[in-house]
């Protein structure tokens, strides 16, 4: 049974900016800003090796006419996780390394902790570790208390591994609470959480959100959560689902989202691209191929009017140019809640 608690629930916004939207103003007057992200979820994911009642049968080359199996390993599906963190990890991060670009790592701790010598190569290649999950599974239904440890342990074990602790978060398979709960947790260990990305798939632009629990606090003690959007119609998961990519369709639609978000940058309102990868997913060869054409059309096309960066980069420069002001989106753009 999944328990809400109003003091973490967020409400809805339907206006947000509204028709002009806002212009984030990226360094060097960029037309637009890439976000790359790789989801690394493998070692992390169900199988009955580490008590789960069946293995993953989620995400993974066979997609809907895979089997399904209880209570024993399902060795296919854990073969093909496996490939993601033996060879299609380093793939992506060769490439990002050939590209000389950055990405923030959505990182599930088991499976940092399964494959340090990864883990410790993204941090010394610069890329940005931010948390994903203790473990790759729905924890919708656990009790208050059982996930404020899970996002503790999150959070530590990953600094255990990586030697970096987690700036930003997006679990995806987590509860109606986690928005606002997470912060909460972070601020109760002491530790400064600079933005979340958790289930806000609504804007191109990042966005201030007040916390129910700082309510009765005076505004200039509240410090809000500041919220940079994610996307799924470029997650590299739609190779799995239905309506699905071919490696033709996923460059191509990239570039049409890249095409469309550059020209409004470049008629004043500049926004924001998420590229969400997977390990064992974009790891692969030929779809490793077209994101290497993506990113060379990108230079070619946008060239210095591009900014790529990583989440918590986002998050310092939003902080410097919009700080949180209570009921506020940002300064001089009020919440529409209510209305």
């Amino acid at each position: 049974m999944v328990v809400t608690d109003p003091r973490y629930e967020l409400p809805r916004d339907l206006e947000g900016y509204g028709e002009h939207s806002l212009n984030p103003q990226w360094p060097n007057n960029a037309k637009i800003c890439l976000s790359f992200l790789l989801n690394y979820e493998e070692g992390g994911e169900r199988t009955v090796l580490n008590g789960d009642a069946h293995s993953e049968p989620y995400l993974w080359e066979k997609g809907a006419s895979s089997t399904f199996v209880t209570g024993a390993r399902h060795i296919s599906a854990e073969s093909e996780y496996e490939y993601g963190s033996r060879a299609g990890a380093w793939r992506l991060l060769r490439l990002f390394k050939e590209m000389g670009w950055k990405f923030t790592s959505w990182a599930v701790a088991q499976a940092m902790e399964k494959n340090p010598s990864f883990a410790k190569a993204c941090v010394r290649d610069g890329h940005e570790i931010a948390a994903h999950g203790l473990r790759w599974l729905d924890i919708g239904e656990m009790s208050m208390e059982e996930e404020r440890g899970y996002i503790r342990e999150n959070a530590l074990s990953l600094e255990r591994t990586t030697g970096v602790f987690p700036k930003g978060y997006f679990y995806g398979r987590a509860s109606p609470n986690i928005r606002g709960l997470y912060p909460e947790v972070m601020k109760e260990m002491g530790k400064k959480l600079l933005y979340s990305s958790e289930s806000c798939f609504n804007d191109d632009v990042p966005y201030w959100m007040d916390l129910p629990w700082e309510n009765d606090l005076k505004d200039e003690e509240k410090e809000g959560l500041l919220v940079i959007p994610y996307n799924y119609d470029c997650n590299d998961g739609k190779f799995y689902m239905s309506p699905g990519f071919t490696g033709t369709t996923y460059l191509d639609y990239l570039k049409g989202t890249f095409d469309m978000l550059y020209r409004e940058g470049c008629n004043g309102s500049p926004k924001l691209m998420n590229i969400p990868m997977h390990s064992r997913i974009m790891g692969k060869p030929g779809r490793s191929e077209d994101l290497r054409k993506f990113i060379l059309y990108v230079k070619e096309t946008g060239g210095d009017d591009v900014w790529v960066a990583k989440r918590e980069e986002i998050a310092e420069h939003f902080k410097s140019k919009f700080p949180y002001m209570p009921r506020h989106l940002a300064p001089g753009h009020p919440f529409s809640l209510g209305k």
